[in-house]
């Protein structure tokens, strides 16, 4: 079961993911352990990712966690929703 959760979030922050790159004109997919910087968002894009990600989970990042490796793919940032919402649940 925690599979099924884990891939579940995965899609949606790669659902995230795809949203900031097409404002960007780039329709494409993005690996699980893709760079995302390197995939062709910005550092702002970066941030509003991390907005989106607390709004669509309905978490709230703690300040230490908002860093770039916590963010670099879609793969770290699957782990921390997991962490937080461990702790919080």
């Amino acid at each position: 079961m925690l599979d099924r959760t884990d891939s579940d979030s995965a899609e949606r922050i790669n659902g995230l993911v795809r949203k900031l790159l097409a404002k960007r004109s780039l329709d494409r997919a993005v690996g699980r352990y893709e760079d995302l910087i390197e995939s062709g968002l910005s550092s702002l894009d970066i941030v509003n990712l991390m907005l989106a990600v607390e709004a669509d989970f309905d978490i709230k990042i703690p300040e230490q966690e908002m860093t770039p490796s916590n963010f670099r793919t879609i793969a770290r940032i699957d782990a921390l929703i997991q962490t937080l919402t461990t702790k919080s649940g």
